[in-house]
């Protein structure tokens, strides 16, 4: 009974971050199948329903072609993290390392989308007479600075932890 109990405790630890490993692949796919399949359409559907503002969408599908880069860096970035955890890695420099990077990689989203998504919306809000999507685009641009910020917190936890660790390994 003991053992049985230990197999059932060894397999939800892993489940755990199982769990979370399966939806950075689903998150993955989901967004490169966006990539691959519906930005070329909204390309083109965007130009037949704005024929205006050409030049405006073609930029706007380019940086989201291009936020896909840091965002499939913060994927890898997360699972190094789980990996970690897998290991009893969790709270070391290296996980510090990774949440730095998306750090980082958030941050560098989050000023493609500022400055490359939000201002080519104003020509096609301009036109459409349609305020709320500057709005929009400006709420969708601010989503990977927060995770950055989050990002920014935990790197700090993490670090503090770290040196804590390493301070109770020096005395004992």
């Amino acid at each position: 009974m003991q053992r049985n109990n230990i197999k059932i405790f060894v397999m939800l630890k892993n489940g755990s971050t199982l769990l979370l490993k399966i939806t950075l692949v689903v998150m993955g796919l989901i967004v490169l199948a966006l990539a691959i399949f519906a930005l070329p359409h909204l390309y083109t559907g965007a130009l037949a329903e704005f024929p205006y503002a050409p030049n405006s969408i073609l930029v706007i599908v380019i940086v989201l072609y291009a936020v896909t880069l840091p965002y499939f860096f913060v994927l890898l970035q997360s699972w190094k993290l789980l990996v970690l955890i897998d290991q009893g890695k969790g709270f070391s420099k290296l996980a510090v390392s990774a949440f730095r990077n998306i750090k980082n990689s958030s941050f560098i989203g989050g000023l493609l989308l500022m400055i490359g998504f939000v201002p080519m919306l104003y020509p096609i809000a301009q036109e459409d007479d349609a305020p709320g999507l500057l709005v929009y685009g400006f709420v969708f641009a601010c989503l990977p600075f927060v995770v950055s910020v989050f990002a920014a917190v935990l790197e700090k936890l993490f670090q503090n932890a770290v040196e804590i660790k390493s301070e109770n390994d020096l005395t004992i």
